[in-house]
């Protein structure tokens, strides 16, 4: 069984394509493109299901059309459809490339003078030109690369050198 610690959130599933069995595929990470993975993660009614990649192309830099094993026809394709898509922590901690805003989801922010814990980070917000992460206090923290200090992928931690007062706000 997979486990919601075990996966990140790299997208969703949009509407059905063609009369085949594909789906349209929004993503933030194309972590599955760089290692070549063989299958992602669907949530379907709250379960974690792998799901294999017949092929894959690209349709704009965070779109893809996927076709999958055994989705052959529009109707079963549909009912993929607002499915959120995940990838597996283990097949992306082997890649050497930068981390994603979205595979830090899950990490606990450490504030690097006091070496207190802030939070645990629960969504990245990257609507705007300043990212944040909203912690599961609701508290948000500027995702600025120049605050972090440290990641421990082993630990799941991020060390931010925070500017003094932010966590008073």
């Amino acid at each position: 069984m997979i486990k919601k610690e075990d996966v990140y959130k790299i997208g969703r599933i949009g509407k059905a394509h063609g009369v085949k069995g594909e789906v349209t595929f929004t993503f933030d990470d194309d972590v599955f493109d760089r290692v070549d993975a063989d299958f992602l993660i669907l949530e379907v009614d709250g379960i974690l299901v792998p799901f294999f990649m017949e092929e894959y192309r690209f349709r704009s830099d965070n779109t893809a059309l996927v076709k999958f094993e055994d989705i052959d026809t529009q109707d079963r394709a549909r009912e993929l459809t607002n499915c959120d898509v995940y990838f597996l922590r283990s097949e992306a901690d082997d890649e050497e490339e930068v981390l994603t805003y979205s595979f830090l989801v899950g990490f606990n922010i450490i504030e690097a003078n006091s070496g207190k814990k802030v939070g645990t980070i629960v969504n990245v917000d990257e609507s705007t030109l300043n990212i944040l992460f909203e912690l599961e206090n609701g508290m948000l923290i500027p995702a600025n690369e120049e605050l972090i200090t440290d990641i421990d992928k082993d630990n799941k931690t991020i060390s931010l050198a925070l500017p003094e007062g932010i966590l008073d706000l």
